[in-house]
């Protein structure tokens, strides 16, 4: 069975929204690309690792259709590594509208989308979702996912549409490799979903050590 991995870039206070550049979400914020001055070579070689056994994209309606505007056009650029391996791999486009799917081998999710989730398990092995907020929002809430890659920049923005927001329910994740920082300041997180919900404790318990002097 395939897995699904969100990759996904945020500042300290957990905002997602549009990383990448000014056009991403032009109306009504003022921080759209808040991640380009930030990114340096150890954050973009984590990047193109974390890329690299890609089989499939799943994305949301306003992701794609930004990476369909742009990566079809950056053959032979900087960014060719990624440009030909988004624009080989299948596209699956989770939308509750019929929007048009210009980019080759695009192709919409029925409107059952933990049943579609199972049939792209079934048919790749790594399936990233990229960005795609209101869909990370879902897959979070539905546990639809397996590993999550977060990049966390050492900036805060107070406002913009956050990583965890209506989505997150109790969760367990286990941390699957050391965090990694690039010399920005960005660290590199990579955790994998785990069974059960958050434990509770109480910390002043005398096995902890945390107890108050009397």
């Amino acid at each position: 069975m395939g897995l699904i991995h969100i990759e996904l870039f945020t500042t300290l206070d957990l905002v997602g929204q549009a990383p990448g550049g000014p056009d991403e979400d032009p109306v009504g914020f003022p921080y759209g690309g808040w991640q380009a001055p930030l990114i340096d070579q150890v954050t973009g070689a984590q990047i193109l690792a974390a890329y690299e056994d890609t089989d499939a994209l799943l994305l949301g309606r306003r992701t794609y259709d930004i990476f369909a505007a742009y990566w079809p056009h950056q053959k032979g650029g900087p960014d060719n590594a990624i440009a030909e391996l988004f624009n080989r791999v299948p596209k699956y486009v989770a939308s509750r509208g019929t929007p048009e799917l210009p980019w080759a081998g695009s192709t919409q999710l029925g409107p059952d989308l933990p049943a579609a989730v199972r049939e792209l398990r079934d048919r790749h092995e790594h399936v990233k979702v990229v960005g795609s907020l209101d869909l990370v929002q879902t897959l979070l809430r539905d546990k639809l996912f397996d590993q999550l890659d977060l990049w966390v920049h050492p900036i805060t923005l107070g406002v913009g549409k956050k990583v965890f927001d209506e989505g997150a329910v109790p969760t367990n994740l286990t941390l699957l490799q050391p965090p990694a920082a690039g010399p920005q300041g960005t660290v590199f997180l990579r955790y994998g979903l785990a069974d059960g919900t958050p434990a509770t404790g109480d910390m002043s318990a005398p096995d902890r050590g945390l107890g108050h002097d009397s």
